[in-house]
């Protein structure tokens, strides 16, 4: 569906979203919230599912864009019931052009923000007081993703538009320092129905590693190096998918040995093998997500903490595939399909003790949840969809 370019890929799915502006610009002055996320269980614990469970509202921050009609006023800002996943919103945080993909430092307590614009940047926000502490180029147009280096030190982020990648420095503060890395994908040649690359996430490997680029353009995984004193990037791999897959989001399995690539073009997904020595990804057969016939465009592909489930949003079919993973997650199998409770599901996340999972529904400007089954990987509705102007993001705390 982006064979257009960029500019298709921030409009299509924006409608007015008049009642879900509402719900939200409403709250702009609401004080932000004091509570802070739960710890994690340590290492080695197996801890019941009501003991992972924290007590109180929790932060939801929800991604829009900010240049269409309809759309938000900034990133939203929302909380949800970590037991029954009804969501409240809370208010706005605003002087921030097009945050379509928003991600959390390592230590919760920045936020960083994508402006999905043709001067693409990237921006830093203090959560303690919601200020912003400002922003830096990303060096390309229309970034669409980004994530923080698992050592807190580094910003990795993806430019549609421009089809490279970028690293920014995060500094004690949380603020970011000037782009130290920039690598754009000149080759191989772009894939049927393409006029260039498309870089449409840039994410660390399990190990720490390798980063990894996925390139729905040039239908290529691209393996990095991070220098982790310069901030610059060495390519080490590469992996081609099928001619027309169009790659577009990749999820590893907790074991590290395996991924699986949700191929946005051909309605496929692929499951992959990884080798953490040289970073090299080996991408497998191109599998089913049991949408049928018609059109649909995989969007995000989650895996449960435990390895045993995983899921696939699907817009156009507006469903949430459900897989069982086998074999320590080299093999997926299809269990069916779960509608998704609003239309084009751009992005999918599990709340940090993965009891819920949310979806933003960019067309419906609505927010999904689901209680997670542990035990069967079974999804069930967690209440009313929430009105968010042009959904495109959702990160729960």
């Amino acid at each position: 569906m982006d064979s257009g370019g960029w500019s298709r890929r921030r409009f299509v799915g924006a409608l007015a979203g008049g009642a879900a502006a509402a719900a939200l610009a409403a709250c702009d002055d609401t004080p932000a919230p004091t509570d802070t996320p739960a710890p994690e269980p340590e290492a080695g614990t197996s801890p019941s599912r009501e003991a992972r469970r924290p007590s109180g509202p929790r932060p939801l921050f929800l991604g829009t864009y900010t240049s269409v009609e309809g759309g938000g006023k900034g990133i939203g800002l929302a909380t949800y019931d970590a037991a029954t996943g009804r969501i409240t919103g809370t208010g706005t945080i605003t002087g921030v052009g097009d945050p379509s993909y928003l991600a959390i430092h390592p230590d919760r307590r920045t936020l960083y923000a994508v402006d999905e614009r043709d001067d693409g940047a990237v921006t830093a926000v203090r959560l303690a007081d919601r200020k912003v502490l400002g922003s830096r180029s990303t060096g390309g147009a229309a970034p669409c993703h980004l994530s923080v280096h698992p050592g807190g030190r580094w910003l990795l982020s993806a430019n549609y538009g421009a089809g490279s990648v970028a690293v920014h420095p995060i500094d004690a503060s949380g603020a970011l320092g000037e782009r130290t890395g920039l690598v754009r994908h000149t080759s191989p040649p772009p894939g049927p129905g393409q006029e260039g690359p498309h870089a449409h996430q840039f994410v660390t490997s399990p190990d720490g590693g390798h980063v990894l680029a996925v390139d729905l353009g040039t239908d290529t995984v691209y393996t990095y190096r991070l220098d982790e004193k310069a901030g610059t990037l060495t390519e080490a791999a590469r992996a081609r998918t099928r001619p027309g897959a169009g790659p577009r989001h990749l999820t590893f399995h907790p074991g590290g040995r395996y991924a699986y690539l949700a191929n946005e073009v051909d309605n496929t997904v692929a499951v992959c093998a990884y080798d953490k020595a040289s970073g090299r990804l080996t991408i497998g057969e191109a599998q089913s997500t049991g949408t049928g016939p018609g059109t649909s465009y995989p969007a995000q592909v989650l895996v449960t903490a435990n390895g045993r489930y995983a899921y696939l949003a699907n817009r156009g079919h507006n469903s949430l595939t459900r897989y069982a993973v086998e074999a320590d997650g080299a093999r997926l199998r299809l269990l069916g399909t779960v509608p998704v409770g609003g239309d084009f599901p751009r992005q999918i996340a599990f709340s940090p003790q993965g009891t819920l999972l949310f979806a933003a529904n960019q067309k419906s400007s609505t927010v999904t949840a689901f209680h997670v089954d542990e035990a069967n990987g079974e999804l069930r509705r967690a209440g009313e969809a929430f009105p968010s102007p042009v959904a495109v993001c959702a990160l729960p705390l």
